[in-house]
């Protein structure tokens, strides 16, 4: 008779504290369901770009294609190293070769060159050299115009060259130099600036 209600007291006691134990184990459940099940973060905010070259190539080449598959560009160079925050490409040694629609080829050399991300706009620099190969009405190739100088910006697409450094121009036995000059090729217009010297050789008459 003891032990039932010694027995009875105990159960009066756990029926007490039941509650307790039972909140207890579901805050338990609960932190351990927390803790286990994945989480899907919101996107985090996207970094801004350092300039710090993102990919790097080596003695590399690259070509691009017009829409009807002919190639377009092709460039040739050391090294070359790509900077995410302006999209701009730094090349050592660089070779680039550049056919426009009719066929007409510009090539551009120099130490360094930048060139943004089409590679429709190069600045060449150290020893820049670019020469373009044209042809008459014919089809003739003409003798082929060279632009000298230290620094050269080169348009691509519009077929321009620029710069605000002194340049030497050389076409057969024609040669003229100036302290900047701008060049339309498409609208044939040399503009030259500052201590302009020019020499014309002869033609002989037809």
């Amino acid at each position: 008779m003891t032990e039932q209600r010694g027995f009875g007291r105990a159960w009066d006691r756990l029926t007490i504290y039941l509650p307790i134990i039972l909140m207890g184990l579901l805050a338990l459940g609960t932190y351990w369901l927390a803790r286990n099940t994945p989480t899907f973060s919101a996107p985090g905010v996207k970094s801004t770009p350092t300039h710090e070259p993102d990919h790097f190539l080596r003695n590399f080449s690259v070509k691009s294609f017009d829409p009807a598959g002919r190639l377009k560009t092709e460039i040739h160079g050391v090294e070359a190293r790509h900077y995410p925050d302006t999209d701009i490409t730094e090349i050592d040694s660089p070779r680039i070769r550049s056919y426009n629609q009719k066929g007409a080829l510009t090539v551009a050399t120099a130490k360094r060159a930048l060139s943004n991300g089409d590679g429709s706009e190069v600045q060449l620099m150290g020893d820049a050299v670019v020469t373009r190969t044209t042809f008459d009405a014919a089809g003739k190739p003409q003798e082929p115009m060279e632009i000298r100088g230290e620094f050269l910006h080169a348009f691509m697409d519009t077929e321009q060259v620029k710069s605000n450094r002194p340049v030497r121009l050389t076409r057969g036995a024609d040669v003229f130099v100036g302290d900047s000059m701008a060049y339309d090729n498409l609208d044939r217009v040399l503009q030259l600036e500052g201590r302009v010297r020019g020499t014309l050789q002869a033609r002989p008459a037809p």
